[in-house]
């Protein structure tokens, strides 16, 4: 299964608790200002790699907690992103997705697109929302604006409402 990325990087502290295999998927419709990543914007650029390349890759890697599926946009690339998700959660490894959507434009998109909601179910964290260059705050661990929320998504589902995580 064939997606495209911007880059990878296979230890990372800062895209989530613990040592994280990230993963960059290429193309965004945000286009938010100050953006981090704006090279991820063009869904054309970036490389085409098969997921199952990046799961070999996140076998080789050791002392993961777990992966971080950020962007660009990966919602919009749900169904590799998705199986990846899964696999690597069959090795016992967490999944923290970033998104410029919101937990309730997710929802609702899901409700529609099967792969989006595989993607969501797939995922043990969502970091929601735009990044807003005005609320900018280097403080935030793991996120670049105070409106971006980390949310526990199988606790969220199950409240029917977007629940907060905090790392331990």
């Amino acid at each position: 299964m064939e997606l495209r990325i911007a880059g990878i990087i296979s230890e990372s502290v800062v895209d989530g608790p613990g040592y994280r295999f990230v993963v960059f998927a290429q193309g965004c419709r945000h286009a938010c200002p100050g953006c981090h990543n704006p090279h991820t914007w063009d869904p054309a650029g970036g490389t085409a790699v098969r997921a199952e390349e990046l799961l070999e890759q996140v076998k080789a890697a050791r002392m993961l907690k777990g992966i971080t599926i950020t962007g660009g946009e990966p919602f919009l690339q749900p169904a590799p992103l998705a199986w990846l998700a899964r696999e690597v959660k069959k090795l016992g490894l967490d999944v923290v997705t970033y998104s410029g959507y919101t937990w309730e434009d997710l929802l609702a998109m899901s409700q529609k697109k099967k792969d989006v909601k595989e993607l969501l179910l797939s995922s043990d964290y969502l970091v929601d929302g735009p990044f807003i260059l005005a609320e900018k705050d280097l403080e935030l661990p793991f996120r670049g604006s105070s409106n971006q929320r980390i949310l526990d998504v199988p606790q969220s589902l199950q409240a029917g409402r977007p629940v907060k995580a905090y790392f331990s």
